[in-house]
């Protein structure tokens, strides 16, 4: 005997089966998050991966877009109009707005990402920041270091990726090309 509800057994034959499939999927996981101790802002704003795990305190504000394999901690905030996939935002940790924030990147505890930032492949350490017009590619990025405005991590050079390791307590002006390997 397998138990379900009926939209989970509806046939989809068309793209507005299928839109209709969706939202009954997205409004069961809004309605999941929000019992479990999670704020939407918005939910019809909110979509969610099946796999998508948010611990209790966190919020996630309006047009957030939460892709496959993405984990946020306690009292992390997602501000408007991010898309994450992939990563692991930790406890306390603030996205966007308008970030993005792509596979195999970790965020630890207390760490800021602001506007128009993209990280892609790397670990910013906890009280890390990078709060505005940023990309961060392929980068390990020390503890209490701050990436200034407008700079970018140039991972790669035509054939290969390299990574860029930043110390702690690192400051990074704005406008800075930082030419991996370094």
């Amino acid at each position: 005997l397998v138990e379900c509800e009926p939209y989970e057994a509806k046939g989809i034959n068309s793209r507005a089966d299928l839109v209709s499939a969706e939202n009954a999927l997205q409004k069961k996981l809004r309605r999941h998050f929000l019992e479990n101790g999670v704020t939407l802002i918005d939910p019809a704003t909110n979509y969610f991966s099946y796999d998508t795990k948010i611990d209790s305190d966190a919020i996630i504000h309006p047009n957030v877009i939460l892709g496959p394999s993405v984990k946020i901690g306690c009292n992390a905030q997602i501000l408007p109009f991010s898309h994450l996939e992939g990563c692991t935002i930790e406890n306390n940790a603030k996205i966007g707005p308008f970030a993005r924030i792509r596979p195999e990147t970790l965020v630890k505890e207390n760490v800021k990402i602001g506007n128009f930032v993209e990280v892609k492949n790397s670990t910013l350490d906890s009280e890390s920041k990078a709060n505005h017009l940023s990309y961060i590619g392929d980068a390990q990025i020390g503890s209490g270091s701050n990436i200034g405005a407008g700079t970018i991590f140039s991972n790669y050079d035509g054939a290969s990726k390299h990574t860029t390791e930043v110390g702690k307590k690192t400051f990074i002006g704005s406008n800075s090309s930082l030419v991996a390997p370094l």
